[in-house]
């Protein structure tokens, strides 16, 4: 006699409970929805930023929410915004990395995942929210690369660094501008450039405008130089402080200005027919800022795959001559 086998009522419903649980899963991938939070919306870093994370949506078929949030405010009702739209995760920049512990708290409430970007989150002491996952820059390290850079041109110019004055455009504000204008400062002056002709010049935004207007203070008390040197936090910085010194009858051959970004508006001013006192920018990747933070939360929302603590990006020094070499080495 043929024996039956009989599943027994208890292992049907784990069967269907696997299956429901299965298809749940797949329902939820197949509709994710990421948030993409940026400071400054306006800025082509972030524009470029915003553009990668869109080729990772269409690459694994999510969708990602771009939102500008430029104040405290508007970060807390962009996040509840995103819960509203039943998005699973955010990624952000902060326009004031002191909204740490109020943005962790306000996402754990919202039931969102939280990953950030550029600038890390810190908490009531100033230190570093290390739990939540971050992609940031070496800001230390890329700092020192635009003062070797500065460094080179002035050797290669053949200028004595005795008359040459720096303008150090400041926002001390955001750890990141402090970290990478102290990286540069320290290989001038590890090179013998003298500590007394780097001027402090604080932007109140970290715009061109705003550099612009610090540079020609700088510069208005301190006539004594003729030739000068820049850096600051990103290429708007330098950018501001070029006009500044162009609207004094300083030009490409009396400055030399090193930003960091490698943004459009680099591009724009490796692109005029003639040299400029921009003389380079360190070129950072929006490519892995957008498109790899977009993957990562991705795969934390659909495999529980939690990306890594700490990811730190570097950069390479880009000019007018390498301009078109170095932006296809980072896929732009």
């Amino acid at each position: 006699m043929k024996r039956l086998n009989i599943v027994h009522p208890l292992n049907w419903c784990t069967i269907i409970g696997a299956l429901l649980l299965s298809f749940q899963t797949t329902l939820r991938a197949d509709d994710v929805k990421i948030g993409f939070v940026v400071k400054q919306p306006e800025e082509p870093w972030f524009q470029d930023e915003w553009r990668f994370a869109e080729q990772a949506a269409k690459e694994k078929n999510f969708t990602v929410v771009k939102i500008g949030a430029e104040n405290g405010e508007k970060v807390m009702s962009a996040i509840d915004n995103l819960a509203s739209q039943q998005a699973q995760g955010f990624i952000i920049c902060v326009p004031d990395v002191k909204l740490g512990p109020a943005v962790v708290a306000k996402a754990n409430v919202d039931h969102l995942k939280l990953m950030t970007v550029d600038d890390q989150l810190v908490d009531g002491k100033g230190s570093p929210l290390s739990t939540v996952p971050h992609m940031g820059i070496s800001a230390h390290e890329i700092g020192k690369q635009v003062g070797q850079a500065i460094v080179d041109e002035i050797k290669k110019r053949g200028w004595n660094m005795q008359e040459v004055g720096a303008i150090r455009i400041t926002y001390e504000q955001l750890p990141t501008a402090h970290d990478r204008v102290t990286g540069a400062t320290e290989v001038l002056l590890a090179a013998g450039f003298p500590s007394a002709n780097i001027i402090d010049a604080p932007q109140a935004k970290t715009d061109t405008e705003n550099a612009f207007n610090a540079a020609n203070i700088a510069m208005t008390k301190n006539p004594r130089f003729t030739k000068w040197v820049s850096f600051g936090l990103n290429d708007e910085a330098v950018l501001g402080t070029v006009r500044a010194a162009e609207g004094r009858g300083v030009g490409a051959d009396n400055m030399i200005g090193v930003g960091i970004g490698g943004a459009q508006s680099a591009i724009n001013e490796f692109n005029k027919p003639n040299p400029t006192g921009f003389f380079g920018t360190v070129l950072i990747s929006p490519k892995r800022h957008g498109y790899e933070t977009s993957l990562l939360m991705y795969d934390w929302i659909t495999q529980k795959q939690e990306p890594p603590k700490l990811t730190l990006t570097s950069g390479k020094l880009m000019n007018r001559e390498n301009l078109k070499e170095i932006r296809q080495e980072f896929g732009l």
